[in-house]
């Protein structure tokens, strides 16, 4: 809104400092403030709040350290998250630009799911929550909208075979960006030379006009990582500052992505996709990493407030829909490596559990316990010795990462 304030101001009454609203670098920058201050001051307020309605969570009998005492700790604070990101956002970034829209659905939509399910838990007593197929439908449902929009909307573009002079000044003063900027289906593939993979091309054999279909390939994709991703950090959520902070390494390092796919000069210097209007992401990214920061002021050990699926079912569909809108989701096994961590320990435990049970009649296991943070708790670590080691991987990976963008 105020974006559109100053732009106004400027262009009407040449309000000195008013242009400053034109660069993201410094949108994201308040973004970011905003959100952390957010976060952290009114945090607390919701953090009252909670405790003063007696949401607290209920904690299962695992046999943990430490646990008992978790018992009653405020949850639902997710809500926190998505105060705290989306109020920048709606004060600082375009709202008519296609991927802040994306980005706010997807926000509003996993958060409500996650709140419905926290509520079912806290309110009804249940201790299962929302019923896993209803999660899964809407997740599915997320992603067909998510999957829709970027693939059928004009505004979704890419840019290719630039010149080498792709800035120009016109008569006007204003810059002029030049090249073949078209709808795709293309992302990127890390480590290759040729580092972009089409989407369409595996359904060449249908045809001239195979491009057309490229969406039945494109919108399961998107399903899959949004469902896969945002089970990856409900997982994660599991000990204090876990979820959150491995999130602030995912989202920082997506925010530089975006910031390089959306900057035509060092998407050129850097020979990656240029991905037009996409650079107005980093106002999002920098609201969601100050809200996860404010958020980690109460979360790390001991916790006065727990995210609950109200926050880790948005998290990991924000980093999902992120990963898809900057063409970097084949990066997501290395970039979300602890969320596809907590995913495959539970997958394999409870498939070899079943296999050895239907084989040998007595269920085996191969971690102690899942998801994996709980299989170090029950050797003995301390659980910030476990989170502050995951976020070492963490960072090693994200540097990993941003690292693709040359090593080909």
């Amino acid at each position: 809104m105020l974006y559109y304030l100053f732009e106004y101001l400027e262009s009407e009454y040449q309000l000195a400092g008013a242009g400053l609203f034109q660069y993201i670098t410094f949108r994201a920058a308040i973004a970011f403030i905003f959100s952390l201050l957010i976060s952290t001051i009114y945090g607390k307020k919701i953090i009252n709040f909670l405790r003063k309605k007696q949401v607290g969570e209920t904690v299962r009998a695992l046999g943990l350290d430490g646990q008992e005492q978790k018992a009653g700790t405020p949850t639902m604070g997710g809500v926190i998250i998505i105060l705290a990101t989306l109020i920048p956002v709606f004060l600082f970034a375009k709202l008519d630009n296609i991927y802040i829209i994306i980005l706010i659905i997807t926000t509003i939509w996993m958060g409500a799911i996650g709140f419905l399910d926290d509520y079912i838990k806290i309110f009804k007593k249940d201790k299962e929550g929302l019923k896993g197929r209803f999660k899964v439908l809407g997740q599915v449902g997320l992603g067909l909208i998510v999957g829709s929009l970027l693939f059928f909307n004009d505004e979704v573009t890419i840019k290719e075979e630039l010149p080498q002079h792709v800035v120009q000044i016109a008569e006007d003063g204003s810059r002029q960006v030049f090249g073949n900027e078209h709808k795709s289906s293309k992302t990127t593939v890390p480590f290759f030379k040729n580092n972009e993979l089409d989407y369409s091309k595996s359904l060449s054999w249908l045809g001239e006009d195979y491009e057309d279909y490229a969406w039945l390939i494109f919108i399961p994709i998107v399903i899959f990582i949004i469902t896969a991703v945002s089970n990856g950090a409900n997982l994660t959520d599991g000990i204090d500052g876990l979820a959150a902070g491995s999130s602030v390494i995912i989202v920082a390092t997506l925010g530089v992505f975006a910031w390089i796919s959306g900057n035509i000069i060092f998407a050129d210097y850097l020979d990656v996709m240029y991905i037009p209007n996409s650079g107005e992401m980093v106002i999002y990214i920098s609201a969601f990493a100050g809200a996860l920061i404010g958020f980690l002021w109460y979360n790390t050990f001991p916790a006065q407030v727990f995210m609950g699926d109200t926050g880790s079912l948005t998290i990991g569909g924000i980093i999902a829909v992120l990963a898809i809108a900057t063409r970097k989701e084949l990066l997501i096994p290395i970039l979300a490596g602890i969320f596809l961590a907590e995913n495959l320990s539970v997958i394999l435990q409870v498939g070899y559990f079943k296999y050895t049970k239907k084989k040998f009649g007595e269920g085996r296991r191969i971690f102690k316990m899942s998801p994996l943070h709980h299989h170090y708790q029950k050797l003995g670590y301390h659980e910030s010795k476990i989170v502050t080691r995951f976020w070492i991987v963490g960072i090693l990976l994200a540097v990993l990462s941003i690292v693709t963008l040359k090593l080909r």
